[in-house]
């Protein structure tokens, strides 16, 4: 019985050898290492992952940028103030005119070289004139429009041409000439004066010319 015990170890050791010839393994190694350690000395090594960036190339990234509305500066509100405060006075306040007219009509003052266009009894326009040169003075006086005459030509002058023209007394009347020359007895006005004076004014609307 002994002997019986002594050759079954025996035959252990023999297969426990060949098992560790096979696997690279001493038997003292067998006998010592951690099943862990052999585990760890088996597995395969794990390559480490690569780290891959997003491609990017071409692609430009703009700041953003949120627009604001500048505030307003105390300069600007002081430099708005004064040009409110120092507007120009109107061309009826620098050039007071001196006529009563409660209605619609004009006024005409030939020592300021002046008219002025009244509605409603207000100025709505006021603008330089000439009058009659010497021998031909301008009359003074209240007169009434009696005709208008938009393309009117003069019958004494040569047919002359006198747009716009106004009568307000026999053949004067307001048409558009030279601002420059004194007329024969008429109003000059520049074109445009001239076509507002002809828009406005109606036949029987108040006319005053003073000295």
């Amino acid at each position: 019985m002994r002997m019986t015990r002594v050759g079954m170890a025996g035959s252990a050791v023999v297969v426990l050898g060949a098992i560790g010839v096979s696997t690279g393994l001493g038997l003292a190694d067998v006998g010592t290492a951690s099943p862990a350690a052999v585990a760890t000395a088996a597995a395969p090594v794990a390559a480490a992952p690569l780290a891959v960036s997003p491609v990017t190339a071409g692609v430009t990234t703009l700041p953003v940028t949120t627009p604001t509305r500048p505030a307003a500066t105390k300069a600007t509100a002081t430099s708005r103030a004064r040009t409110a405060g120092t507007s120009r006075p109107s061309s009826s306040s620098a050039h007071p005119m001196p006529c009563s007219i409660s209605g619609d009509g004009a006024c005409v003052s030939l020592s300021a070289k002046r008219a002025w266009l009244v509605q409603d009894g207000k100025v709505v326009a006021s603008a330089p004139i000439t009058s009659g040169r010497p021998g031909e003075r301008t009359p003074t006086g209240t007169f009434h429009v009696t005709w208008k005459d938009a393309d009117h030509r003069s019958s004494e002058f040569d047919d002359a041409p006198m747009p716009w023209s106004v009568f307000f007394n026999g053949g004067i009347a307001f048409h558009t000439g030279s601002l420059s020359r004194q007329s024969a007895g008429c109003i000059h006005l520049s074109d445009s004066v001239a076509r507002q004076f002809f828009r406005t004014l109606a036949v029987g609307d108040t006319v005053v010319v003073v000295r």
